[in-house]
């Protein structure tokens, strides 16, 4: 899966009318739609602002009034097509007085898209996963060294009983850590979790 690096605008004039399109990074559905509404601030005598997410699992497709399956659906499998999660895909419309059918349409909300990602620089996203460790002491200095070395993200927090860890890691390597970690404690480490890949 890859992401955008940063957002990207293209523009795509048919007949009169303007199809203003973006991909962009976002975490999920509430802030894509922040994006939205952000952008019908910014353009508040459009027709209509069309989009499509990927994101975490999660998929929309929103013709804002366009004809059902002309706008968000064709620019969601672009997204698809390109293999990215993590993506906002907006297309601002504004009417320049001619219909363009549905056909027309189709192409034209491609079009916007699949222009803005021909620019737009992508990102390979790893997926992660989160696990929690309790161990003594002893064994902090331990598994900061091997969390060092397989690229992994660490909060600790200490109380009487020992460091607690949070570890987050490519999910690929999750296994590698426990197995590690488990040994180089001598099965002394508390786990829990780890939690569903991100």
């Amino acid at each position: 899966m890859f992401g955008i690096a940063a957002p990207v605008s293209h523009e795509v004039l048919i007949k009169k009318s303007r199809f203003i399109g973006c991909v962009q990074a976002v975490t999920g559905r509430a802030h894509a739609q922040e994006v939205v509404a952000q952008l019908w601030q910014q353009h508040p005598s459009a027709a209509h602002v069309c989009w499509a997410l990927m994101a975490g699992g999660q998929s929309a497709a929103v013709d804002d009034g366009e004809p059902g399956g002309t706008a968000g659906r064709p620019m969601l499998e672009v997204l698809r097509h390109h293999n990215l999660d993590g993506v906002l895909a907006t297309v601002v419309r504004y009417f320049g007085g001619v219909k363009l059918g549905a056909g027309g349409l189709v192409r034209a909300y491609t079009d916007a898209i699949a222009g803005a990602l021909a620019q737009a620089d992508t990102i390979e996203r790893v997926a992660t996963s989160r696990v929690q460790v309790h161990m003594a002491f002893e064994f902090e200095g331990t598994a900061r060294r091997l969390a060092t070395k397989l690229d992994a993200v660490v909060a600790t927090s200490h109380d009487s009983s020992g460091v607690h860890f949070q570890v987050e890691l490519a999910h690929n390597k999750l296994q590698d850590f426990v197995t590690q970690l488990t040994n180089l404690t001598s099965g002394q480490a508390l786990w829990q979790g780890p939690s569903e890949p991100v």
